[in-house]
């Protein structure tokens, strides 16, 4: 949060231009005859947000295999809340950009930042029950899962299917040393960064080879000496406090013309506000009870309607991943980029202060089953 103050207040200042010009400073990298012309924001959002693609995919590998997505009746209702928590605001900004380029966008405000929307959640105290904060992070892993694939699915171009192959038989051989025990991480990650080549020289996100990476590195319940656990806890610290601050900083960047006010009410802008500050409310807990009603799932103890509305306000805190994806969505305009990100920060200011809000002045009643 101060990096993306700091980054707006400096972009906006008399240091506006050599500020903003750094992060597009071309930074090349040449090894003989291989290059790869990127300038210092893309090395941040293609290089080191790699990292954090990897330990997301960390994350969902320990919740799928000990956590609180081990049990499919436990997963289902975070799963299905994730689903109208994606798809609600996905239609919103469809509807708003429907036959237009900005329709590129529709994935913007399907995104939930993990992070930010546990931390608001924090500030509350003990008023929050253990089983909201976990319904919550469990929503937020499959968010992510979703967000991943969409990234994978609808923001790659175009693709050269001899270096996807190549990926894949990376991935492929990874795979066959994961079922054949090998536990050394320098088997792994040295191997992953030719999976990130492959991927980058293929056309789909490179970054996706974090979670690919993820996945392939053995998971064993042997406590935090196994792989998994060893590398997840490396890289909490560098991620938290040099890469995710390092992001708000090449990504917020933004100098605000003099019409930013009125361009927060374009088609663009309003589906990616409405739909992190409308649809994902309504998207999860329509969904929720919905699935509720039909005896598909059941709702944790310590829940009732109030906190479920607040908890599907936080997760309205787009940031991160709805940033990220605002650059896939419209590489070739950076203006629609701007006011997107513009959009996701006005957005995800709205949805802590309302999500906080609702839950600091939850009376604590049980009410769900009287609206059911």
């Amino acid at each position: 949060m101060g990096c993306t103050a700091l980054s707006l207040i400096l972009a906006n200042s008399v240091f506006s231009d050599p500020y903003v010009h750094f992060w597009h400073t071309a930074a090349p990298l040449h090894l003989g005859t291989l290059t790869i012309p990127f300038s210092i924001e893309e090395w941040i959002n293609d290089g080191l947000m790699t990292l954090f693609f990897l330990m997301v995919g960390l994350e969902i590998e320990r919740e799928l295999y000990i956590g609180e997505l081990s049990s499919f009746k436990n997963a289902l209702l975070p799963a299905l809340a994730a689903v109208g928590g994606m798809a609600i605001p996905a239609l919103i900004h469809f509807i708003f950009n429907y036959g237009k380029p900005e329709a590129a966008g529709n994935g913007i405000p399907t995104a939930t930042d993990i992070a930010f929307s546990l931390g608001v959640l924090s500030l509350i105290g003990k008023r929050i029950p253990l089983s909201l904060k976990i319904f919550l992070t469990a929503l937020a892993i499959m968010d992510d899962l979703g967000a991943i694939m969409i990234i994978g699915i609808f923001y790659t171009k175009s693709f050269s299917f001899l270096y996807l192959s190549f990926a894949l038989a990376v991935f492929g051989i990874l795979l066959v040393f994961n079922r054949l025990k090998f536990l050394s991480l320098w088997i792994y990650l040295p191997a992953g960064i030719l999976l990130w080549y492959f991927l980058y020289r293929s056309g789909v996100h490179p970054t996706l080879s974090g979670v690919l990476l993820a996945f392939a590195i053995p998971f064993q319940k042997r406590g935090d000496k196994e792989p998994s656990a060893v590398l997840q806890h490396a890289l909490h610290k560098p991620v938290n406090f040099l890469i995710i601050p390092l992001f708000a900083l090449a990504n917020t960047a933004i100098h605000l013309p003099a019409s930013w006010k009125s361009e927060i009410f374009s088609g663009n802008s309003l589906g990616i506000e409405l739909g992190l500050l409308l649809g994902k409310p309504i998207g999860i807990v329509g969904f929720t009870l919905l699935s509720i009603s039909l005896g598909i799932a059941k709702l944790p103890e310590g829940i009732n309607t109030r906190k479920l509305i607040g908890m599907g306000m936080l997760a309205g805190i787009g940031f991160t991943m709805s940033i990220f994806i605002s650059n896939l969505a419209f590489p070739t305009n950076p203006e629609l980029i701007q006011s997107s990100k513009v959009a996701v920060l006005v957005a995800s200011l709205l949805a802590a202060m309302l999500g906080w809000i609702i839950l600091k002045t939850d009376p604590g009643e049980s009410d769900i089953k009287a609206v059911l």
